[in-house]
């Protein structure tokens, strides 16, 4: 029993042995960041319309079943389908307490809110000159989006990876070394700002729509602005 302990013993000391003595693969390395960006104008233009029922002089409410089928047909006319705008919220809320006593009568205000979303900013002007603003309580632009995102994230880690690999090479070679093998390559980072939730009246943007066309022959066009998206990574090299 005394000498299986002993063998047992001696063959853990010879493994342990044979673990410590293994050589690091790759004695020499270097650390480096590469990154890559890019700036593009949204093609996807998402906007939250709230439209309301009114009061119409001479004609009483105005019902939210007519003034839906206005807005989509507008919105039609335009060239927005129905398969691009969604109901993001439907309400309904009493009147004003003084109409309430006026009328002798309780009678409820109904309320929908579409999600529109658009393809340029052409088209957004578009959609504001069309709102009737008797019904038009609130439109904001919720955020932008582009339809290429996920090609422009691929492409964008892959030369972020490159430009890593690029940066090690002549910083190797200030000091008399070439880069080797990728040991590790860390998950790229990504920097992403879109435009978002800017919330803008209707009147702003039909006086902002009104001088843009005064002034088009005197001032550039303008755009939303651009989305942002940028990746850093981390990639070790092992240097030869």
């Amino acid at each position: 029993m005394k000498y299986t302990i002993i063998t047992l013993f001696s063959a853990l000391m010879m493994l342990t042995t044979k673990a410590q003595v293994v050589p690091n693969p790759y004695p020499k390395t270097i650390n480096v960041t590469g990154s890559a960006e890019v700036e593009v104008i949204p093609d996807e233009i998402y906007v939250q319309v709230d439209l309301k029922e009114y009061e119409k002089k001479g004609s009483g409410k105005v019902s939210l079943d007519k003034i839906k089928q206005e807005f989509l047909t507008h919105a039609k006319s335009i060239g927005i389908p129905d398969s691009l705008i969604s109901i993001a919220a439907y309400d309904a809320y009493n009147a004003n307490p003084w109409l309430r006593k006026k009328k002798k009568k309780e009678e409820m205000y109904a309320t929908i809110s579409y999600q529109v979303k658009l393809k340029s900013s052409p088209q957004l002007d578009a959609l504001v000159d069309k709102l009737n603003d008797d019904a038009t309580e609130n439109f904001f632009i919720q955020r932008t989006a582009h339809s290429r995102l996920a090609e422009y994230r691929k492409e964008l880690k892959i030369a972020a990876v490159k430009a890593a690999k690029e940066k090690a090479a002549y910083l190797s070679e200030a000091i008399g070394e070439k880069v080797g093998v990728a040991v590790t390559i860390q998950e790229p980072v990504e920097y992403y700002m879109p435009y978002y939730n800017q919330r803008v009246s209707n009147m702003m943007m039909r006086v902002e729509a009104g001088s843009a066309a005064d002034g088009a022959a005197q001032q550039p066009a303008t755009d939303f602005t651009k989305i942002k998206i940028k990746y850093d990574v981390t990639v070790t090299f092992a240097l030869q």
